[in-house]
């Protein structure tokens, strides 16, 4: 599986490859899925470009996307959003457009609507809980150089997860690949049995990703990640960073 992350915390100051808007994050998504992305992660923005977790910009962002792609849709339920975990929980429960297609189907087929949790954050377990009983499935976040996989290993929701998103925080690309490593084997020692997404950020992006294809995990790119291309040339859009990642991008 390929994801394509649009957004991310970034703006239109760091790239004009950064899509803002309802309308825009719905073309880079459909120009990315075309491109080859499979599943596609979002930030929704207020006008102003924070992150929420409002109905009110949450709704519209997903209703553009499930407009023109029928792939899954996630967006992060984390502290960038909304920093006091009760708070989170109730904006989870006033959606009432959830991050899913059109249609109801398989995770696989596209169907099951997704959230990522930061593991580390204050309150995850509970956000994580807000979305299960929403049945929403959720993508566990554990980053490298934090306490989340620890906290992740005795959590009672880890069989419960979707899918578990390792995310290599190092953006040296000297380095990148052999923290990646380290953070397997400690996502491994919680024996949670889900599947793996491993990406990277920055200058460890494209170390991370060859990583993962080189141990069959799913992966994913996008301006969130990167505002580059394997060769170091800024990026054109999303679809130019998921084509280069879909044609393999050579060896680490």
């Amino acid at each position: 599986m390929l994801q394509v992350c649009l957004n991310g915390p970034r703006t239109a100051a760091d790239s004009g490859a950064v899509p803002m808007s309802p309308a825009a994050l719905a073309e880079a998504a459909r120009q990315a899925v075309a491109a080859g992305a499979t599943d596609i992660h979002v930030h929704p923005r207020t006008p102003c470009g924070r992150d929420s977790l409002s109905p009110r910009v949450v709704g519209p962002a997903l209703a553009a996307l499930r407009a023109v792609v029928a792939v899954p849709v996630g967006v992060p339920a984390g502290a960038r959003a909304e920093p006091d975990p009760p708070r989170r929980v109730a904006r989870i429960a006033s959606w009432t457009v959830l991050p899913s297609p059109k249609f109801s189907a398989p995770l696989e087929q596209g169907g099951t609507p997704i959230a990522s949790v930061n593991w580390h954050e204050p309150g995850a377990e509970a956000v994580a809980g807000a979305l299960l009983e929403r049945g929403i499935g959720v993508e566990a976040g554990l980053w490298s150089g934090t306490d989340g996989p620890e906290r992740f290993a005795r959590s009672p929701l880890a069989p419960r997860v979707l899918r578990v998103l390792a995310e290599v925080t190092v953006t040296d690309p000297d380095t990148a690949t052999a923290t990646a490593r380290e953070l397997l084997a400690a996502v491994a020692t919680s024996g949670h049995g889900r599947p793996v997404l491993l990406h990277g950020s920055d200058g460890g992006a494209w170390p991370v990703l060859r990583l993962a294809r080189q141990r069959g995990l799913d992966t994913r790119i996008g301006v969130e990640d990167t505002l580059l291309l394997p060769d170091g040339r800024p990026a054109a859009d999303n679809a130019q960073l998921v084509r280069a990642a879909a044609a393999g991008p050579g060896a680490p």
